[in-house]
């Protein structure tokens, strides 16, 4: 890995580090942080960031956005829209990273690996999520009770426990559960009834 002397970023080539570089002399300089831009434009950008500017609204929901692509991106998901498609399956996907993380379920690669054991992922959050097992850091926090986790989605299903939702309903029964993994465990108590688990 090259890193940039002035900002500490890392790259993966020479070439790469160079070019970033010149933003390091650029005239292009935010007043506010002090970050650098090769550009008039993306400095104008990046100060809606301080100033809280979003000029670009959604028609459908009225949620705003600071620039034009993320407007782009954002309405996808009204429009259902997914241009990026993986060659090797059918799955499709509404941003280039989402197909660009999805990739590696079919190559096996794993760049993101923890520097304290052995484990390496396929998704830099997967890596983030893992880290709190060394830390034990657990900073999502239920309001209502004070218990504490390491994934967000542990805690939407520790929410329930409080708002008696149960979203997960056997269509051959009237039993309802509060996470899919207490649904498949129950689909096993209908005779007959074989499991493909995914």
């Amino acid at each position: 890995m090259y890193s940039c002397t002035q900002c500490g970023k890392r790259f993966a080539n020479q070439h790469q580090l160079s070019k970033h570089m010149t933003i390091h002399s650029s005239k292009y300089k935010c007043t506010e942080c002090g970050k650098c831009f090769s550009s008039n434009q993306e400095l104008t950008v990046h100060r809606r960031f301080h100033s809280g500017e979003k000029p670009f609204e959604c028609t459908v929901c009225s949620k705003r956005f600071t620039t034009s692509s993320y407007l782009v991106v954002h309405s996808r998901i009204h429009s259902g829209e997914k241009p990026y498609k993986c060659h090797e399956c059918d799955m499709a996907f509404s941003r280039s990273r989402h197909l660009n993380s999805h990739m590696r379920v079919h190559t096996g690669d794993e760049p993101y690996k923890c520097h304290l054991c052995d484990k390496a992922f396929s998704r830099s959050e997967h890596l983030n999520s893992h880290m709190r097992v060394h830390t034990g850091e657990k900073p999502y926090k239920c309001h209502l009770c004070y218990k504490a986790f390491t994934e967000s989605g542990s805690l939407n299903v520790h929410i329930r426990v409080h708002t008696g939702d149960r979203p997960y309903k056997c269509h051959l029964c009237d039993k309802a559960f509060t996470n899919s993994g207490h649904l498949y465990r129950h689909m096993r108590v209908h005779t007959g009834y074989k499991l493909y688990k995914c």
